[in-house]
């Protein structure tokens, strides 16, 4: 990527804010698909920057992400050894129209105009090689004022997403070009229209990529969408740099209609074009497109983790936290966590979204958060909880430091099980070695630090009439939370 002062041809925009239900109980509102390793040893955000590696002329990224995801952002790009050209919050989230706007204002507040190439983060591509070309090829429609859309060449006929019909060629030599202008786009048809479809060669799924210089969207929403522009110009103008982040304003961007890039622009425009593309494209919406792309073993079985099978075929099963056994199964997906099971037939993953809405409306943490909760400093694994206690295990990451704060409510024991920590408790300051302990009264003021180059970890055990995560008061804090009392160390 163009690490030079030059402006470079091709600004990545990485869309990250989706919440991905129909991946419970991997994927959480907290803990979204985006941000897990699903299909290698990289998350989804981390494969979607790091296929752009090839790409001539291409910088930094920006990232658009939910609030409460920017230090696992953050963290994960650190992971990679990518520093974004932004980290963009947004407030509330208000579909890709919005973030495209917001995304353009902050690209030309420097004055410079360049193609930006809009990826959202949650997407598997098998054959980079090939995205690599088709985005290359797209540059030059760009840079003419088009606004692209990349097409993906079906391969079944799928009902789960939208249809793009192929217009005429819109380069002079269509064996060396294969971009055509926009027909049609067709909401997501019933099977027997699918099959249609697939048979006319005439249409591709709607992959929720696109390209087009920054002037040439913004000029776009300002003449389809003006209220959404009035409201993100107010939302940029209004934010505030963060650290490492830009805040977008919460009253401007709250205001703001939500809307799509699709239905905003791009089926308005004159200008629209699409290049069809066949990358191995797969948008990970399922527990079965997870299995359709898994290494398969001689059962035709997918399986993660400590896994131990008997008679069982053509199946997908994941452990995260326990031994998972199963016998006799067929065409089912399993999937454990430290606090759920879920199990489905394979032909039935579809409605694990109106599971998660059940369990929703029963107000269950188990869709919100997983017991491993991230901080910027670290992590937290919820170990046992109880009417008057709870136990966790905490690791701080090596130059790591909760914030200085006191609880009302609770008192805490530590026990140091690997590494050294510094603790601040009150007006003294000591060293724990492994095999310590230190005890905090409530409403004593008290931080955590690890001084080493290991991670530290410690055992916490919490006590006291209330113990919910909104006993905390900041009275310091590294990361910027002062404002965040309440939701975590």
């Amino acid at each position: 990527m163009n690490s030079t002062n030059q402006t470079p041809t091709i600004l990545p925009v990485i869309l990250a804010g989706g919440s991905g239900t129909r991946l419970w109980p991997l994927s959480r509102a907290l803990y979204p698909k985006q941000l897990i390793r699903l299909v290698d040893r990289h998350t989804m955000l981390q494969n979607t920057i790091l296929r752009l590696d090839g790409l001539a002329d291409v910088g930094r990224p920006m990232v658009i992400c939910n609030d409460e995801y920017r230090f696992m952002v953050a963290e994960q790009l650190r992971q990679i050894e990518i520093e974004p050209h932004a980290i963009i919050l947004e407030p509330v989230g208000r579909n890709t129209a919005p973030a495209l706007a917001v995304a353009a204002m902050r690209t030309m507040e420097s004055g410079a105009d360049p193609v930006l190439l809009i990826l959202p983060a949650d997407h598997h591509i098998q054959i980079p090689e090939n995205f690599r070309q088709v985005v290359q090829a797209g540059v030059k429609h760009a840079l003419d004022g088009r606004l692209i859309t990349f097409g993906i060449v079906p391969q079944s006929p799928e009902t789960g997403y939208g249809y793009i019909k192929m217009g005429e060629p819109l380069g002079e030599n269509k064996e060396d070009d294969t971009a055509v202008t926009i027909a049609a786009f067709v909401e997501k048809p019933d099977l027997e229209t699918a099959k249609q479809y697939l048979a006319t060669k005439a249409y591709c799924w709607n992959s929720g990529m696109f390209m087009f210089r920054a002037s040439t969207v913004l000029q776009a929403l300002e003449a389809f969408v003006p209220d959404i522009v009035a409201a993100c110009r107010k939302a940029v103008e209004r934010g505030t740099a963060d650290l490492d982040f830009f805040r977008l304003d919460k009253k401007a961007f709250s205001s703001c209609p939500g809307n799509s890039i699709d239905y905003a622009v791009m089926e308005k425009t004159d200008r629209g074009a699409m290049i069809p593309m066949e990358a191995g494209w797969n948008d990970l919406g399922s527990w079965e497109a997870l299995w359709q792309v898994g290494e398969k073993d001689g059962m035709n079985n997918v399986v993660k983790g400590d896994v131990v099978l008997h008679d069982v075929e053509d199946s997908y099963l994941h452990a995260e936290d326990r031994l998972l056994a199963a016998v006799g199964l067929k065409d089912h997906i399993v999937v454990e966590t430290s606090d759920a099971v879920m199990i489905s037939p394979r032909d039935r993953v579809q409605d694990v979204k109106g599971l998660v809405d059940r369990l929703k409306a029963k107000q269950r943490e188990e869709t919100r958060s997983h017991k491993r909760s991230y901080r910027p400093w670290g992590t937290v694994d919820l170990l046992v909880t109880g009417a008057r206690f709870q136990v966790n295990r905490i690791t701080v990451k090596p130059g790591g430091a909760l914030s200085l704060q006191k609880h009302f409510n609770r008192s805490e024991h530590w026990i140091v099980v690997r590494g050294s920590a510094l603790v601040t408790r009150a007006d003294e300051q000591f060293v724990l070695k492994e095999d310590s302990s230190t005890y905090i009264s409530a409403g004593v003021a008290h931080r955590l630090e690890n001084p080493g180059k290991i991670p530290l970890e410690l055992i916490e055990v919490q006590t006291g009439g209330y113990i919910g995560e909104d006993d905390i008061t900041r009275l310091e804090d590294i990361y910027g939370r002062h404002r965040e009392n309440g939701g975590g160390e």
